[in-house]
């Protein structure tokens, strides 16, 4: 039989490791599926923490990326000075297009479809491409200005 002792050691060891897992944003049902940001005038870097996503002009295309590192999920941050996303965990480096140079992970960030209405760029959140999966799709999900 277990005494209280056992049991709130169990019980903590499974909060730990359930406090340990990686955290999603879950889109309910008639939740917002698309972020609107207005079209960068510039080459720039704008991180929108409420949608976990990174909005990016770069040589005149528009990339909309996960916040989050393929590798592990961790955020990744913009170096400005070294003109490069790394991840905040393991330090795995991106070019501003989001291509993969170094580090731990395996692959690019993942990318959101994304459209220019007007003056807006429309991202899905519903709908992203993973480069090792979809590379075509992952090529194609850009806006040229």
């Amino acid at each position: 039989m277990s005494n209280r002792r056992d049991f709130l050691r169990a019980g903590g060891c499974f909060l730990f490791a359930f406090a340990n897992l990686p955290v999603f944003e879950v889109l309910a049902d008639g939740g917002p599926t698309e972020k609107r940001f207005p079209l960068p005038a510039a080459d720039s870097v704008n991180v929108d923490r409420g949608s976990q996503t990174i909005l990016v002009r770069y040589q005149s295309h528009i990339f909309a990326f996960a916040l989050a590192c393929p590798h592990e999920h961790a955020a990744v941050k913009w170096l400005p000075k070294d003109h490069r996303f790394q991840c905040t965990k393991h330090d795995s480096q991106y070019q501003p297009n989001g291509t993969y140079t170094a580090g731990r992970a395996t692959r690019n960030l993942d990318r959101f479809a994304v459209r220019k209405e007007d003056a807006m760029i429309v991202v899905d959140l519903t709908h992203w491409f993973e480069s090792d999966k979809d590379p075509s799709g992952w090529a194609a999900a850009v806006v040229q200005v």
